[in-house]
């Protein structure tokens, strides 16, 4: 009988029968992988279970616990969703059902114009739970295009996209086309339910049910405010009962953090509807803590050799037409202002600018690494329902950085830079990190080749020299040059991608930057774009939400708040007041016009560090009582020269919060202190 030789991923060689499948070269392996197998790869392209094994070919077998093994359960999730809304609404047209992170959704139009409502949502739930029940196996077929559009002769939207595969069409949505080499495939649940789709899915429908549908939403068809506008139902799928808890306990905790809520309850920023969407300004409170993070990145680049800059909000457009923003940029920019003396645009980036400063005299290769650093304002039109808060916002602040340096400094500086980012993303009290190196996309770039491969291997090669764990993310830089993100995990585990460093030899080029090397012969130096913080908005928006709005002392707006007992101990709370004030402490006072309780339930909700309340025996001795945030038990006759030296202490090393683990209701977040 004939054979095939499949490879491990361990590196050694199995034979097989001619026709084994992959759920068989799973079961050979072992049951219990059989068991919580949900596909599999072959030479790394996922495929399903069904599938015969191809001679000389690499498998591997995705468990339903692995990134790649969710995404198959969450797609074959969203397949049965659109099973249950089509078996309820009969007459419905689907369109899309792409998994996201953490989930999936389906877009609908339903008959008549008709929208879900929240019963609805249980309704489809039910239905969905009978769908898995029945344990309908997934069967894959394949299809002509012409075929495909009979197939699908009622549903405009599905027909649209086969339409577009069969015009080789790129835009096709890629979790949906199911675009295969001669055709397009489907699946079929049952022989009432057929959908499009490229695949894997898992072997039946009784292999999932770990799931949840979270809310609807509105949606326009391709993203077209001109097109038809659908109903989006949002899912999430995971492969046990106890997975599925935790991340719906981790959105519970997300909601509860929200930046949004807790600027307001906390009086920090605003977006007032005058000023236009995506706009904010800042309030007194949320200005010192803004204060105090640029600061400390002053001092920071102060003391890591970096020359302070500062550029103009706008420029002429012949500018970015050098740097290349219009190109590339132009629908993320603001509408040009067109002047007596040319056409100017609010600047999307501080690079340009600063490559000018770099061009303003002759250099020589004695002044390289030249690091430049400003806390710019940049403007980007960002579409409506992409604005969140200070997460994605229109006008914004970037730590932004540009380094110049030769080609021997160059692996050494990415390498430094990669230090100098981390050490500062700690001292804000964040400890994990991974990297992502993002390669050159092929449609979207500017300089050659070559360039982009030694720019390429010059930011691996740091990461390779500085041990930080990375990943390849293909495709992903920008147009002018490969990129390293760093990313940070927060309290309750989710990912920011925050610090960016961006290795550019195209606007040195561009720009025809040079410097006089040792031989007195002119090169060009090589670029290094870097933000550390990303935007000083985004940055403090992830505090606030990793710290619940309960910041480390040293952040906090309001370090200190004093309560005297009764009105009598008011002179006395307005002495330690300015005892502290005069160390440089952030204080307040709550005078006693309404009783203790009431106040010091104030303070806690407004999540200050400490509380010190004062009363006959504090007067009497000089001492104060210490409520620190998130401590059961407040500390009785304190001396206020001990406390002041403990305080100052905690702020000078950037003492952070104990725990920034889940809040329950009445708790005050993380503690500060220690």
């Amino acid at each position: 009988m004939a054979a095939v030789t499949v490879r491990l991923p361990d590196g050694s060689t199995k034979e097989f029968d001619l026709g084994t499948t992959a759920l068989e070269f799973a079961q050979s392996i072992g049951p219990r992988l059989a068991k919580a197998a949900v596909a599999a790869t072959f030479d790394g392209v996922p495929v399903d279970l069904s599938r015969p094994l191809p001679d000389g070919a690499e498998v591997t077998v995705v468990t339903a616990t692995t990134p790649l093994g969710r995404e198959v359960l969450r797609h074959s999730t969203a397949h049965v969703l659109a099973q249950a809304v089509l078996r309820l609404w009969p007459g419905a047209h689907f369109a899309i059902g792409p998994v996201i992170e953490d989930g999936f959704y389906y877009d609908f139009e339903l008959p008549g114009g008709a929208h879900f409502t929240d019963e609805d949502l249980e309704r489809i739930t039910a239905a969905m739970r009978e769908i898995m029940a029945e344990d309908q196996p997934f069967v894959r077929h394949e299809h002509s295009i012409d075929e495909g559009l009979e197939l699908f002769g009622d549903q405009p939207f599905k027909r649209e996209i086969i339409e577009a595969v069969g015009a080789g069409q790129d835009e096709v949505d890629a979790a949906s086309e199911g675009a295969g080499e001669h055709g397009v495939s489907t699946y079929w649940n049952s022989p009432a339910f057929t959908d499009l789709c490229r695949g894997p899915h898992v072997p039946s429908t009784s292999k999932l049910g770990h799931f949840a549908l979270m809310r609807v939403a509105g949606a326009y068809w391709r993203g077209d405010e001109k097109r038809q506008q659908l109903q989006r139902i949002y899912g999430t799928a995971w492969e046990s009962e106890d997975a599925l808890a935790e991340h719906l306990h981790r959105l519970e905790e997300a909601e509860k953090r929200d930046h949004r809520k807790l600027g307001v309850e906390l009086d920090l920023f605003s977006f007032p509807q005058q000023m236009g969407g995506g706009l904010a300004v800042w309030h007194p409170k949320g200005g010192i803590v803004r204060t105090v993070m640029e600061d400390y990145s002053r001092q920071r680049h102060r003391d890591g050799g970096y020359e302070f800059v500062f550029t103009p909000h706008l420029a002429n457009a012949h500018l970015f037409e050098t740097s290349g923003h219009l190109d590339f940029y132009r629908d993320g920019m603001y509408p040009p202002m067109e002047m007596d003396n040319g056409t100017y645009y609010p600047k999307p980036m501080n690079c340009p600018m600063h490559c000018l400063i770099f061009d303003s005299r002759q250099r020589s290769y004695r002044e390289l690494p030249l690091r430049l650093f400003e806390l710019g304002t940049v403007y980007r039109y960002e579409r409506a329902g992409t604005l969140h808060g200070m997460m994605r916002i229109r006008g914004f602040t970037q730590d932004d950085s540009h380094i110049y340096c030769t080609e021997d400094q160059l692996v050494d500086e990415i390498a430094s830079l990669l230090d100098f980012v981390i050490s500062v993303l700690r001292a804000f009290g964040f400890t994990e990190f991974t990297a992502n190196l993002s390669t050159k996309d092929p449609e979207k770039y500017v300089g050659s080749d070559e360039i982009w491969e030694q720019s390429t291997d010059a930011l691996r090669r740091a990461l390779e020299l500085h041990g930080l764990p990375f990943a390849i993310k293909e495709g992903d830089a920008a147009f002018y040059g490969p990129k390293i993100d760093i990313d940070v995990k927060d309290a309750i585990g989710r990912t920011w991608q925050l610090s960016t460093i961006q290795c550019d030899f195209n606007h040195p080029e561009r720009f025809g930057l040079e410097y006089v090397g040792a031989d007195n012969a002119r090169h060009r130096p090589i670029m290094l774009h870097r933000a550390l913080f990303g935007s000083i908005e985004r940055f403090f928006a992830i505090l606030v939400e990793h710290y619940a709005g309960a910041l480390p002392t040293w952040l906090a707006p309001e370090q200190v708040r004093i309560l005297g007992v009764r009105d009598d101990h008011h002179g006395y709370a307005e002495h330690v007041a300015e005892a502290l004030r005069a160390e440089g402490i952030r204080v307040d006072v709550d005078p006693a016009t309404e009783p203790l309780n009431p106040r010091i339930r104030r303070a806690k909700m407004l999540k200050i560090p400490y509380v010190l309340v004062v009363g006959d025996e504090d007067v009497a001795g000089g001492t104060v009582g210490v409520n620190r945030r998130g401590s059961e038990r407040p500390e009785r006759g304190v001396a206020l020269a001990e406390f002041t030296r403990a305080l100052l202490a905690e702020v000078a090393d950037r003492g952070l919060p104990e725990s920034t683990g889940d809040l329950d209701d009445g708790d005050e977040g993380p503690t500060a202190g220690r």
